[in-house]
């Protein structure tokens, strides 16, 4: 019986797990650390040997194959220790796509991911269709290829997931956009991290789609170096393409074949430039997927905003409070103030992964009128952006309630209370998620 060693007893993890043991595996799952109650009760209830605290190197090589969680570097010493080996080191999204005979919609970018993903979800769900939605968003992949049965999979693909696929195949790929992120895990080269997000349109063939941005210069300069059989439907808000979608004076043009869908701009859901590349790709894939117009344009105007991701939480005393925690980088954070009409009290700071914050200057000039530093060392915020703000109007703080309580001393009626950090929340919080929880509920205790 092949042994399938899971590392990582989380989402990704358990799920790869499960799957594992209804294929007949003989599975074992370590992790270095504790594993969540939740999780210790699905592994007793499907009856999964496993440990926690720690990793028994005896238990883990004598494997046939590693399944490694997307969090764990690929050069962590087990994981090396496994490859000298020979051991085959899988991701779930690898080890899943095998026993999923799904249509696969894969998404994959450093920013609109997770927002392009839900919408096309959303788009999928209101033309009837039976579709599920994994990857980086909600349930894991693998544990609802073990225990659903869906037509189609949306799956949001970080690059971590997408390190260790090799036969994994998508039908419809997109890439959003790419800029510098998480290059602390690609040995600072971002050569490394354009490989991993193009690792998205690997075994494509003539009959698969791949959906881009073309106004995004670091992909159309990969996309040159590469051969690709798949069908090229690009997104542009610059230019006007024969097949992809682009803007026409106030309206998106989607072109798909011999099909063709066009709708109002300020009847999108969303609002802000980079929502308009989102609901782009989303409408080409809703095209290629042969979904009616009035489906699409029905879907874009209703879609309801993604939590953590500009999502509108209050308006109090006239000023509005927008949570924006999944914002962990420079371009993220770009796009929320470039959207904002209205004077920005700015939360921001974390854990920093590289940042070059001169990038913003010219935003903050424009739309900040004062900053509130939420992390542990603040001193590249305060470098950047003092001079233009003034330093009386940039604090620090140390939680999501005292940053809330400063923001609010500086707004007037008017204003926005804009928390986009850019930065990873683990200085502080446990999450992205657990810091805009806790901003969320700082705002509502006011």
């Amino acid at each position: 019986m092949k042994r399938v060693v899971v590392l990582g007893g989380a989402e990704s993890g358990v799920g790869s797990a499960i799957l594992a043991k209804v294929k007949g595996f003989d599975v074992f799952l370590s992790d270095m650390g504790k594993i969540a109650d939740k999780y210790l009760d699905m592994l007793n209830k499907w009856e999964i040997p496993f440990e926690q605290g720690g990793h028994t190197e005896e238990k883990i090589l004598n494997a046939d194959e590693i399944v490694k969680s997307p969090g764990i570097p690929c050069n962590a010493p087990l994981i090396v220790k496994c490859e000298d080996k020979g051991i085959p080191v899988v991701s779930e999204i690898e080890f899943a796509g095998r026993f999923d005979p799904a249509k696969k919609i894969c998404i994959t970018g450093s920013n609109g991911k997770t927002t392009t993903t839900s919408l096309i979800y959303y788009l999928l769900q209101q033309a009837g269709l039976n579709v599920g939605l994994a990857g980086n968003i909600g349930k894991s992949y693998a544990y609802q290829v073990a225990t659903e049965n869906f037509d189609i999979y949306v799956l949001e693909l970080s690059s971590f997931q997408l390190d260790n696929v090799y036969d994994f195949k998508a039908d419809i790929a997109i890439l959003t956009n790419i800029t510098p992120d998480h290059l602390d895990r690609y040995d600072h080269k971002m050569e490394n991290y354009i490989k991993s997000k193009f690792r998205i349109t690997r075994n494509m063939s003539e009959d698969d789609c791949f959906i881009f941005c073309s106004d995004d210069e670091i992909t159309i300069n990969h996309l040159d170096k590469i051969i690709l059989k798949a069908k090229m439907l690009p997104f542009s808000q610059k230019k006007e393409v024969a097949q992809g979608a682009f803007l026409s004076e106030d309206k998106m043009v989607v072109r798909v074949g011999e099909q063709e869908c066009d709708m109002y701009l300020k009847e999108l859901a969303l609002g802000g430039k980079h929502n308009v590349y989102n609901s782009m790709a989303a409408a080409i894939a809703g095209k290629v997927m042969d979904i009616d117009n009035e489906t699409i344009r029905r879907s874009l105007s209703t879609f309801q905003a993604v939590e953590h991701r500009l999502e509108k939480v209050l308006s109090i005393g006239d000023v509005l409070y927008i949570n924006d925690s999944k914002a962990t980088n420079i371009d993220a954070a770009w796009y929320a103030l470039e959207c904002q009409t209205r004077p920005v009290v700015w939360i921001v700071g974390g854990k920093v992964k590289g940042n070059d914050y001169s990038t913003l200057e010219d935003l903050v000039k424009q739309k900040v009128k004062a900053i509130v530093c939420l992390g542990v060392d603040n001193t590249k915020i305060h470098a950047a952006y003092e001079s233009i703000v003034g330093k009386e109007n940039i604090v620090d703080t140390l939680s999501a309630e005292e940053a809330v309580k400063a923001s609010a001393a500086f707004a007037s009626a008017g204003d926005v209370v804009l928390l986009s950090p850019c930065c990873a929340s683990f200085d502080l919080f446990k999450s992205f998620e657990d810091r805009g929880t806790q901003f969320k509920q700082a705002v509502r205790n006011l």
